[in-house]
This record gives C-alpha cells, structure tokens and sequence, in this order.
C-alpha cells in the first residue's frame, strides 16, 4: 500500500462535461499548466475520439506539461485507441485510459453484449493500446453496481494483457462510505496479480458522498483518486480535488497518507476554473468557498482573535488565500504589486505586466484601498488571459429614464485598430448595450446566463460579472470587473464575444489548412 496517493484530475474531460461547463482550446492550455503547477499526477485532457476539438486540445496539452502525465480518454475501441495514439504521439508521460461498462444494467441496455464479450474486448483494448503506450490505465464503468467477482475476473486479465491502472468507479454516486470500502477491499482481494498495477477511484457525487466514498477508499487500499477542482462534473458533480487532497493533509495522524499537491495552488486554480467555466463556487463550499474562512459570530470571533487554531484547523495561507495586512492603493508602487501576486499565486506573462499594473493605478484611483479578491478579478479578466482579443471595449454611454426605455451607445475597437460604434434601445440599459454590440460584431448573440456579485462587502466594491452566450448551438463564457456595474457586464459580454470569435477564427483556419 503506497504512502502517496496520487491525484488523477479530470477537470478537462469529466469536469467539462458539466452543462454549461465547456472550454475552449485555450482555456484549457491555461487551466492545464496551472494543474501542472498544483502538481496533480495525471491531467485527463479530453476525449480525443469525441471531437476534432477535444483530440486538438489532448494533443497540445500533450506537447506541453512536462511534469505531469497526460491522459486521453478511449472507448474499448480501436478507433478511439488510435486517436489517443495521435493525440498523445508528443506528450512526455502519456497515458491511454479506456473504459468499459461492467454492470448488468450498463451491459444489457447499454452496451447489449453478455459478460463474456465485455472481458474479450476489455483485454483487447488493452492489449492494443500496449503496443504504443506503456502506461494504461483500465475503467469498469459502473463498478459500484456491478458483481464484484466479476470485476475483479475483468481486473485479472487486463492486468495479465498490461494495464498499469485498473479503476473502480461509482459511476452514479450510488455507494455509501463503508459499502464501497468493503467493495474496493474485495475486489483488491480477488484481483490476480493486483501488486502490479494501481488500484484508483473515481467517484461522483450524486448523494453528496463523493469525497467521502474516495476517502473510504483509500482507507481500503486506493492509491489513486480521481476528481476534479471545485467538484465540477457530469450531474451533481465529481469528488472534489481541493476537499480530498485537504482532508488527507490536515488528517495525516489519521490517513498516514499524502500527496503531491502543492496546497498554496489550490484557491488560485479554483479561482480560475469558475472563471473559465463560469460556474460560480458556492460561499460555504469547504476549502475554497467565500465563507471557508469567515468567522462572523461573536463567540467564534473571540476564539479566533485569542487563537486561531480555536475555530480553524487549517490556515487560509495552506490552502493559498493570502491574509497579507499590506494596504495596497494608488500610492503603491509597482515592486509591492508584483510581491503581491507571488503571495497570491497569481501567473502573469511578463508582456502583459504594464497593461495590469496600470489597470490596478486606474482601480486605486477609484477606490481607497485595492484588495485581494479585487487583483485576482484583475488578473483574470485582464487580456492576460489567452483568448486573443478581437474586440476592446472602447467607450460605452447609457441612458434610461423611469418608464423604463434605455439606450446604450457602445464603440469597441477592432483587431485591426478600426473603431465600429452602435445605438440601441433596449428593456434596461444593460439589454440595450448587448443589442448594440451584436449590432457591432454583426452576429444575433443569444445571452444564457448572466451573474452580477460584488467582490468585496465595501460600498466602493467592484462588480463582478460572469456571462454565458450562445451562437450557432455553442456557448462561451466571459468574465468582467468594474466598480460600475453596467461596465463590468458590458466586459464580460466582449470577454465571450472574444472566446466566439477565436474559436470561429480557429475553426477557419483549419478548413483552409
């Protein structure tokens, strides 16, 4: 049994196929080397059979992390195989990762094969995928609902044909923590030649037991956990990384386990998922929420002041939510501003430092003190990000009166310097500026989803917007701050008009390749 349990994330692959949760290309090189700098073992990059875009995304990914392994997702099929092939021909640690149904209910309705025919194609996939990739990994989807003896027949034999992985998942959150201990004991037990391969996990969160069943596991022999940032997943989610990974290091006396993780990493990546998915992270969400740290009764607060350890078992600072006391504003200069994203752990490319810190000179003259939460909304809504940006919010002017009638006039500045300006009426003064900018960009852009928060308590706070849009059947998502309002949603709207046209603009460029 492994003192290290490694932490397998799929993010990119199950964490995406959350409604809504989609990502492009390049967030996903941005999201892919901030789990490289969490340390994570292996990144599940995508599906490359799914899509042209998904066998894209897995083969950049590949050419790019260095430190961790790079997985692609197959079907027990030869033609997924070889698209993982091709995906994953320049990754420096690759690994293919198949699934195959094993439950009665998943064989007979899904799948319509008996048994027998699942174990000849599991031993197959694997067999196949060896003759190009050393480190397989083997999933029974459905494990948890699925007989035991049999799994652990299926487990036996892919092991014998090569895999270096065999996964036990709860496909549908249905286990509970002891049940699913003894099931992973069990066939641990029963699997031949299990002291060969890696016994992993991956466990969603259907009754809210996602962290708990991958606990469970471990404590009956898992060494490898599957699960995602902010628990993001397919319906009620996936175990949650930050939560499992938090657990095990705050409860070491107990699990006398650990892992790789750098824990400071944790909030600047949960940051930005919910940025780039635009799936806000709920205030009492364990480790990473708002409120995870927050101490507003009077009997707490006095605990905390005389000791903090009275109501917190983990610091802020472990998890990377810096409590600098360092009052930042406009006569901050720019050494104390850099210092501050180091604490925050915040990745800026040094060609896109100027254009920050003079966004943070403009934030300070508008509000007495520039906080944390205000430089992260910064960073992450700066053109920093790697989406190429077409369109730039130039001048925006709205009008409304108590009948309800708004015009909004917006000018935006083109890639090629140009500037194109719009007048639109509309129902409210924030409808009337995303009728003006379709009008500008020539495209009938449908809204999906649109959020509106402050980032701090203050009455000086910034606005925080997070935007959903749709076109031709796709969505993008986009991301504004401002201490007006109306502002920060007109940027979040340009921020996803910006991801619509890069992902079109790539899509051109490789029909005519």
């Amino acid at each position: 049994m492994n003192d290290i349990i490694k932490i397998f994330d799929t993010t990119l692959r199950d964490g995406e196929q959350a409604p809504g949760c989609s990502m492009n290309v390049q967030e996903k090189i941005e999201l892919a080397k901030a789990l490289e700098k969490l340390r994570v073992d292996v990144i599940e990059a995508g599906f490359p059979a799914s899509s042209p875009g998904d066998l894209e995304s897995v083969k950049t990914i590949g050419g790019i992390i260095k430190e961790s392994t790079v997985a692609g997702l197959c079907r027990a099929l030869e033609k997924d195989i070889d698209a993982a092939k091709e995906a994953l021909a320049h990754a420096a640690s690759p690994r293919v990762h198949i699934f195959l149904a094993t439950s009665p209910i998943h064989m007979e309705y899904k799948l319509k094969m008996t048994p027998d025919k699942v174990l000849e194609n599991a031993v197959a996939a694997v067999r196949y995928a060896k003759k190009f990739c050393a480190d397989v990994e083997f999933s029974a989807e459905d494990s948890s609902r699925s007989d035991l003896d049999f799994v652990s027949k299926v487990f036996s034999e892919v092991i014998k044909a090569g895999a270096t992985t065999v996964n036990f998942p709860d496909t549908t959150g249905y286990a509970m923590p002891d049940e699913f201990a003894r099931m992973v004991k069990y066939v641990r037990e029963h699997s031949i030649g299990i002291e060969k391969a890696h016994f992993s996990v991956h466990v969603h969160n259907d009754l809210g037991l996602g962290v708990a069943n991958s606990l469970a596991a471990i404590g009956a022999g898992a060494d490898q956990v599957e699960c995602t940032v902010n628990g993001i997943g397919e319906r009620a989610g996936n175990a949650s990384l930050e939560e499992i990974v938090m657990a095990l290091k705050v409860r070491k006396d107990y699990w006398k386990k650990d892992t790789r993780i750098d824990t400071t990493q944790i909030y600047p990546i949960s940051r930005l998922v919910s940025k780039v998915t635009g799936v806000k992270v709920q205030p009492n969400k364990a480790i990473v929420g708002e409120n995870a740290f927050a101490h507003e009764a009077g009997i707490h607060q006095h605990g905390v002041l005389a000791n903090r350890a009275t109501y917190e078992i983990m610091s802020p600072e472990s998890v990377g939510i810096t409590r600098n006391e360092m009052v930042l504003g406009k006569h901050s200069g720019r050494h104390a501003f850099e210092e501050r994203l180091k604490q925050l752990g915040l990745p800026v490319d040094p060609k896109n430092l100027d254009e920050i810190f003079m966004q943070f000179k403009i934030l300070a003259d508008k509000k007495k003190t520039v906080g944390n939460r205000d430089i992260e909304s910064l960073v992450l809504g700066s053109s920093s990000s790697s989406i190429p940006v077409t369109w730039k919010l130039d001048r925006w002017v709205t009008n409304a009166d108590a009948s309800g009638s708004s015009m909004s006039a917006i000018r935006l500045e083109a890639r090629d310097g140009g500037l194109r300006e719009a007048v639109h009426l509309g129902n409210g003064c924030i409808d009337a500026a995303f009728s003006a900018i379709n009008n500008i960009v020539g495209k009938d852009v449908t809204m999906e989803m649109f959020e509106l928060g402050a980032i701090s308590g203050s009455s000086d706070a910034q606005g925080e917007a997070i935007i959903k849009v749709s076109y031709n059947g796709k969505q993008w998502n986009g991301h504004g701050v401002s201490t007006n309002i109306v502002e920060s949603a007109i940027k979040a709207y340009v921020a996803a008009i910006n991801a619509m046209e890069s992902d079109q603009r790539q899509g051109e460029e490789k029909n005519l390749g």
